[in-house]
Parts: C-alpha cells; structure tokens; sequence
C-alpha cells in the first residue's frame, strides 16, 4: 500500500448556505484527522445578485475556519454551477494530489468519517477494480455488511484516485449510447427500480446538470466497483428546500455511525448481489408509483404545492 506525506485532501464545494457549510466543518473538525489533511474549498459566485450577501458569508467562513494541515479558498469569478464546480476541482486535485475525499456543503459526517475513507483509499490504492469509495448508507438496512462492492456510485461523501478519475467520461450521450447498444439500461436501473438512465437522458437535454449520474455511467460501464458502507458515516441535511439539486421529505435519511468502521480488504473482488438486492429493494419501495403518489398527499396536505 502507498505511503503519503500528508492525507488525502478534503476537496468542499459550497454556494449560498452558511448554516450547512458551518455545521459541516464543524462535524469534520471532529475528526482527529483534520489537523493533517488539506482543505480545499471551491466557493461558486453568486447566480443572482439576491445570493450575494450570502455567498460572500460562506467565504468569510472558510477563509476564517482553522483546525486543518493546510487551508485554501478557491473563490470562482462567475457562477460555474456544481456539475462544472466538481468536474473541474476534481480533475484538478486529483492530478495534484493522487486521490481525493470528496464533500458538499449540506452534508454531516461522524467523527470517524475521514479514518475511514483514509484507510479505504490506501487499502484500495493499487486494486483497479475498485475505483470509488462511498460513506453514505441511507437505507438503513442492518443486514448490510460494514462494507461491501457494488456497481453504483453514490455522491455525498465520496472519494477517488487519479487512475480511477481517468475513466469519467463527461459526454452524457456517449454514456446512454453505450448503455443502450449493450442492453444494459435495466441492470443500471437496478433492474427498473430506480431511473437513473432517464437521469442520463435528462442530462442529455440539458434538463439537469447532474456530474454524478455521468460519474455513475462512467465507472458502471467500465465494470468498476465501489466501495460502500453499511453503516453511514454521512448524513446528507440539504433536502430542506435550500439546494438545487434535492427535494423535501426524509427519503435519504441516514443514521450517523458513531464508532469506527472497519476496513477490511473483501476477496474476491465482485460485486455483493445480496446488497445490490437490498438496494433494489430500497428503491422498490421509495420509488414505486404508489410510494410517490403517498409522498405527493402528504406534502400536499401541509400546503407543500411543488412538483
């Protein structure tokens, strides 16, 4: 396993909130890790001017905050938007640094969060099948393993190496062209439970701009595996109504795990059907046409008329 001078960086990118950007931080400095690890923070200008006030509040904080081996702002002259943000950043300390822990501003983490993904990112380091790291669990299901492979990428919490980041292709329409030609679109559904090819399509036509779904594809059709936990060591507080990319609603509630999780290095190197079921499962039963339709009634009911 290769040795580093320093920890993996912590790459942060942040917007208008504040409020969520402290609490992360404040949960990082948590972790005894943080003291040697860089911080890099990428801070997007402001969309509207409306954001402004805010924006500049979020930089004050990160140019104020203390705790990390090294600290630097990034402070972008227009509004890059996330997906641009986070392709950008990514390429660019991963080149620097060989691998990154990746994190938004509306995310938690348990104080053992940055042990975990430190030791996952060496253990890993020279395995070429296993090119993403993921410390979110939101299903909650305790016949999970503490960690286990998977063919899916998931984006709160996550972290990367540089020959992995090699593969992440940003052509949304390649990507669905080569799910499509090999028949794959239902496999990468989870076999029609959730819609992350309509995700690509909708990329496509320029109706979000969603990196992780082209993260997701890239890796998913390079038979990559990630590296998940069954234990959470994030928690994702931005579907408040404060983000763009989140609803309402706690649907991807996680419990925090409070103790250390262990990192074992899992042979063979293949993906865990049984976790890949639950998480079939788990979108089955979140995402189902009368699950949604509940969802709508409730929100409904407390005077919540979005779509």
């Amino acid at each position: 396993m290769p040795e580093y001078a320093t920890l993996a960086p912590i790459v942060l990118f942040a917007y208008n909130r504040p409020k969520h950007t402290k609490q992360l931080l404040s949960t990082l400095l948590e972790n005894e890790e943080c003291q040697r690890s860089p911080l890099i923070a990428y801070c997007d200008a402001p969309k509207k001017s409306e954001d402004e006030p805010l924006v500049n509040e979020v930089r004050q904080l990160l140019h104020q905050v203390s705790g990390f081996g090294s600290i630097e702002v990034i402070e972008r002259n227009e509004n890059w938007g996330l997906a641009r943000n986070v392709i950008d950043g990514v390429t660019t300390q991963v080149k620097r640094y060989g691998r990154v822990i990746v994190v938004e501003d509306d995310l938690v983490v348990s104080p053992y969060f940055l042990r975990f993904m430190n030791e996952a990112l060496t253990r890993y380091a020279d395995e070429p099948r296993v090119g993403h790291i993921q410390a979110c669990d939101f299903t909650n299901d305790p016949t999970l393993p503490y960690t286990f492979l998977i063919k899916w990428t998931g984006s709160w919490g996550w972290a990367t190496w540089e020959r992995a980041w090699k593969l992440f292709n940003p052509d949304g329409k390649a990507l669905l062209a080569e799910l499509e030609e090999r028949h794959l679109t239902r496999q990468f559904d989870f076999n029609g439970n959730y819609p992350f090819t309509r995700m690509l399509r909708r990329q496509i036509a320029g109706e979000n701009n969603s990196w992780a779904i082209r993260w997701n594809a890239s890796l998913f059709l390079n038979d990559i595996l990630s590296l998940n936990v069954g234990r959470s060591l994030v928690h994702n507080t931005g579907f408040d109504g404060t983000g763009t990319n989140c609803g309402g609603g706690g649907l991807y509630s996680s419990t925090l795990w409070m103790e250390p999780l262990p990192v074992e290095m899992i042979t063979p190197i293949k993906e865990n059907q049984e976790a890949r079921r639950s998480m079939a499962r788990y979108y089955h039963r979140t995402n189902g046409f009368w699950a949604k339709a509940l969802r709508r009634i409730k929100r409904t009911l407390k005077g919540d008329f979005g779509a």
